[in-house]
């Protein structure tokens, strides 16, 4: 039996925070991890995804600057990038990191057996873990793939196979019309691969604002990539060709059954025709994740297996008595981006640390008598920042204009076309992007902001700063952008508001 502080359970980027943080005051942590340190963020996505998108969005910039000549990607240099930037699947660095931080690191996959009782399945065998304070779970998420007949069978990628590929496939289909699937498809179109992209809502990036989905499917489009909205998938089947997928027609009929293919351009010369039978090499499920619950033995706390976990503002999970439990990131169904799950782990940790590590200022500001707001995550909900790296970029930050008019907020939009600004015409002649600010007429502060164009990306956190701080506009239009940059947008907005 080993016994420690605290265990963190999932060495991602937000189970390394939490222990990071859990460690500061002189607790005993171990960082248990299944797979590989560093996690699916490292791996298979934040990190990979970005080096496989950057290449293209570069070419892009440069296209666009008026003398530029010529240009192409080179697939095979693109992929030994992306290998370098996961470091080969190796993670000796990441191992390296978390000896050097004091955290003691146990490979193996975890299963409770008992409250802070752990068990480490590892390749040298079984070890038994107690935590004498707190546990914190962070293992993350993993793909949903649709119960569609023969999809499990048709060994479909998820965003694990999309990201680590080997080689590019000359015929790509992706389901979904999420973050992963615009962003894969733009990856593989820019690397040569046939892309169709399908929706099986009305729009992708359901989120956003409605006119920064269809600034990507429009560009989507333009790349060559095909774009199918209301696609229902029916039945899937690989052999040795590839992977065929039948789809259903509007009026619920599976659409052909006997293989006949589609036209190039999309359409269909049968008359009763909907959607077409759609052949592919590969096909990438991009339809959402789940927590990644499963073989924790949660039932022995108490929890139903497989259940979505509900924390409070501390992280703590609120069905688990005695105060020791905590979730963070993915797992914790609060937000599913990596730097909002580290937001989360800070929280956690800094909790963990100042509650067990005999830190007095959290009794205290738990007591009323010091600041209590960094002891609690207060930028979950509306305050969350996303940035899609598609070409064009979508960042935002906030509510929308729907979702604020839903809340019940008096809220009003101030729209700006981009390309307007004196800096969007020293990045391309012909730029072309869009910005919403969304504020509350009542407190006279910003509850959101959209940016879609190209480099938008980096005007997002000084939104971030003012949804966060609440800034009042009278104050915010003494912060000067400077010329020419797209930061001139700020400018702009507050004169569309009237200032």
């Amino acid at each position: 039996m080993e016994t420690f502080d605290v265990i963190v359970i999932g060495a991602g980027a937000v189970g390394e925070n939490a222990a990071d943080r859990a460690a500061r005051t002189g607790l005993a942590v171990a960082l248990v991890e299944a797979e590989l340190v560093g996690g699916e963020c490292s791996y298979w996505a934040c990190m990979p995804s970005k080096a496989l998108l950057r290449p293209g969005a570069a070419l892009a910039d440069a296209q666009a600057a008026p003398g530029v000549v010529g240009g192409s990607l080179d697939p095979t240099a693109v992929l030994a990038r992306r290998d370098e930037v996961t470091a080969h699947w190796h993670d000796d660095g990441q191992a390296q990191w978390v000896a050097g931080a004091g955290l003691s690191l146990v490979r193996g996959r975890a299963r409770f057996t008992g409250p802070r009782a752990l068990t480490v399945q590892g390749d040298d065998g079984v070890r038994e873990l107690v935590a004498r304070h707190a546990v914190v779970l962070a293992t993350g998420s993993v793909p949903v793939v649709p119960p569609v007949p023969g999809l499990a069978e048709a060994r479909p990628w998820t965003s694990r196979e999309a990201t680590s590929a080997r080689t590019v496939p000359p015929r790509l289909a992706v389901l979904g019309g999420g973050v992963v699937a615009v962003e894969m498809a733009q990856a593989y179109a820019a690397l040569g691969s046939a892309v169709t992209l399908l929706v099986r809502g009305s729009r992708v990036l359901s989120k956003a604002e409605p006119f920064a989905g269809e600034a990507v499917v429009e560009a989507l489009s333009a790349a060559g990539v095909q774009v199918r909205t209301g696609a229902r998938l029916a039945q899937v089947h690989r052999d040795e060709a590839g992977v065929h997928l039948v789809l259903d027609r509007p009026d619920g009929g599976a659409d052909r059954p006997d293989g006949g293919a589609d036209r190039p351009d999309g359409g269909d010369d049968r008359p009763d025709a909907g959607a077409a039978r759609l052949d592919a090499d590969e096909l990438l499920v991009a339809t959402g994740r789940r927590p990644a619950l499963d073989g924790l033995g949660l039932e022995h706390l108490g929890l139903p297996p497989g259940a979505p976990l509900q924390v409070d503002d501390a992280g703590q999970v609120l069905a688990v008595d005695g105060g020791w439990l905590f979730a963070v990131g993915d797992v914790a169904g609060r937000t599913a981006t990596t730097h909002q799950g580290k937001y989360d782990a800070r929280v956690v940790g800094d909790v963990v640390a100042a509650r067990f590590g005999g830190d007095p200022r959290l009794r205290a500001a738990e007591a009323g008598a010091g600041d209590f707001s960094r002891y609690r995550a207060s930028a979950d909900l509306g305050a969350v920042p996303q940035v899609v790296f598609t070409r064009p970029e979508v960042a935002w930050v906030g509510r929308t204009l729907a979702r604020a008019v839903d809340e019940g907020l008096a809220a009003r939009a101030v729209d700006y076309d981009l390309a307007n600004l004196a800096g969007a015409s020293v990045l391309a002649p012909d730029y072309r992007g869009r910005a919403r600010f969304v504020v509350d007429e009542d407190a006279r502060v910003l509850l959101g902001a959209t940016f879609v164009g190209p480099g938008v990306a980096e005007l997002l956190h000084a939104a971030t700063v003012a949804v966060v701080g609440e800034v009042p506009l009278d104050r915010l239009w003494h912060a000067v952008p400077s010329y020419p940059t797209l930061s001139e947008v700020w400018l702009r907005f507050l004169e569309g508001y009237g200032l």
